[in-house]
């Protein structure tokens, strides 16, 4: 990681921000075991701060690397072995509580065990993904996911829709086992990964929008509520001066 600020969003709280070399660290260290198959590995670290004030959490990653040594520079990274994240402990970002929490759930482990079981996150990215149709879409009288998808296919738009079908055939592989069971289709981590985003995608484009088109009509509704009680007000206030003067009129007379 190079020294100097950098743009990061936190895994912890969602929020963009400028990194600088205060608020990060990175090592690598060679790991001298003497044997020919890791003859020259080392152990990779990266430790980020959160500047912001009520944040300030620390996102820690570790990774094995293989390492060579360069002229000047010392035993560097090469290429990577293995990596692990330690805190947070999955790529998981923050979602809203007006998410149903069982939607949540499903996408908080899905992330946990991406890289561990990759068959088995996308598993749940497609149990993610029917939870999130029956609640928002309100399927619940179709039999199996496959017509859930076909009854919303209107609904979304065309490159989206295909996606979610996508979702269901991959997620199939852990959901329901082929007659054959020496027919196995294998999920890699980042086919794993790209079925999440999809999951983070349909909350943003389902749930937060929806949410934000509600705020934005209560906020206009209370607008128009205030405006109005304060019209009423005035209009009071205006008849009142008008009565008291004309009380006062005819006092003098």
């Amino acid at each position: 990681m190079a020294k100097g600020p950098m743009a990061w969003t936190c895994p912890h709280c969602g929020r963009p921000t400028t990194l600088t070399e205060h608020n990060y660290s990175t090592g690598f260290n060679r790991i001298d075991v003497r044997v020919p198959e890791h003859d020259s590995i080392g152990l990779w670290y990266a430790a980020i701060a959160c500047p912001a004030l009520d944040c300030k959490k620390l996102a820690l990653t570790v990774a094995l690397k293989k390492g060579e040594y360069r002229e000047g520079e010392g035993f560097v990274a090469t290429d990577q072995i293995q990596i692990w994240r330690i805190l947070p402990e999955s790529s998981a970002k923050p979602q809203p509580d007006y998410i149903p929490e069982p939607l949540r759930n499903d996408y908080l482990e899905a992330c946990r065990i991406s890289t561990l079981s990759p068959k088995a996150s996308a598993t749940l990215s497609r149990r993610c993904l029917q939870g999130m149709i029956r609640d928002f879409w309100k399927t619940t009288k179709k039999p199996n996911l496959k017509q859930e998808i076909e009854a919303i296919q209107g609904m979304v738009e065309p490159a989206t829709w295909k996606a979610i079908d996508a979702i269901r055939e991959v997620g199939n592989v852990g959901a329901h086992m082929e007659q054959d069971i020496n027919l196995i289709v294998e999920v890699d981590s980042d086919e794993a990964e790209l079925l999440i985003r999809l999951i983070e995608t349909l909350f943003k484009d389902w749930y937060v929008t929806r949410q934000e088109h509600y705020e934005q009509m209560v906020g206009l509704v209370t607008l128009a509520e205030t405006k109005k009680k304060k019209l009423a007000e005035k209009k009071k206030a205006i008849y009142k001066e008008a009565g008291e003067a004309q009380a006062t009129g005819d006092e003098g007379a």
